[in-house]
């Protein structure tokens, strides 16, 4: 039993003086990344709205025009 322990002390000792192993390495700096881009789309993203102009509309096409005003029934003047 009590080599068992000591075994044990030992298997922790040295995972403890190896450190991290490298997937966790590359799964912290990948999240990390991730993160800071996720962070950095939000921002500037809430900053575009403060400062950019409103969007303006399309001009409506002549066509669409005349054929709003036939469906509501008001003759466009030049037409018979």
């Amino acid at each position: 039993m009590e080599d068992m322990k000591v075994d044990v002390d030992e298997a922790l000792l040295r995972q403890k003086q190896q450190g991290l192993s490298p997937g966790v390495i590359v799964l912290i700096v990948v999240t990390a990344v991730l993160l800071f881009f996720v962070v950095g789309n939000y921002f500037l993203f809430s900053y575009y709205q403060k400062i950019a102009p409103p969007r303006k509309k399309k001009p409506v096409s002549k066509k669409k025009l005349v054929k709003e005003k036939r469906k509501q029934g008001i003759n466009m003047s030049g037409e018979a």
